[in-house]
């Protein structure tokens, strides 16, 4: 069995003997009253929004541009590590002169990003190896600058000189200039008679 429990009624409401047989409209209209219909007009379309804008993003380019603007930048200090060189005893002092300048053409290119110290061994022996066969005299070892090698500094750019300098057959090396790799890469001579 439904137990009803009354509610009380605001001032003006009607009661329930009065509201039992109206439906729903008419008691609302009971309630507030005549009414008139407005006229009806065509409706403006909704306006569109404006697109979305980023703004995060412009504001993070505008606080690194005023960065530029506003510190003094040194080129230098993007290279990470020393620049590596080495002339073989019995050359003329030009020949390295000349390489350091980036005068001569590089044939072919070794890049050991990625590798471990064992393999990155290998791969230099096979690819000079390779470019004295072919006759190609100025080739270019990329080694990377060592940015995630550990406190003790670039592991692979450490092993590409150490055996370059073992090798009767390099004439001179040194690291590239910055638009062939900077530190990040060595340029090597051969002797390939």
């Amino acid at each position: 069995m439904k137990m009803r429990i009354p509610r009380p009624r605001p001032a003006g409401s009607v009661d329930d003997a009065a509201g039992a047989d109206l439906d729903d409209a008419a008691l609302f209209r009971r309630l507030v009253g005549p009414v008139r219909e407005m006229a009806r007009t065509a409706q403006a379309p909704a306006p569109t929004p404006p697109p979305a804008e980023a703004l995060q993003f412009e504001r993070d380019e505008a606080a690194v541009r005023a960065e530029l603007l506003y510190h003094a930048f040194d080129p230098a200090s993007i290279e990470v590590g020393e620049e590596i060189h080495y002339l073989k005893p019995d050359q003329p002092a030009r020949v390295l002169k000349r390489l350091r300048r980036g005068q001569y053409s590089v044939r072919a290119e070794l890049d050991l990003h990625q590798m471990t110290a064992p393999v990155a061994r290998e791969a230099i022996r096979l690819f000079l190896d390779e470019a004295i066969r072919h006759g190609e005299a100025c080739v270019r070892i990329v080694h990377g600058k060592g940015l995630g090698s550990s406190a003790r500094g670039p592991v692979l750019k450490g092993l590409t000189e150490q055996i370059l300098r073992r090798r009767g057959d390099v004439v001179a090396f040194s690291s590239a200039l910055p638009a062939l790799g900077g530190t990040g890469a060595v340029l090597v001579l051969l002797d390939t008679r």
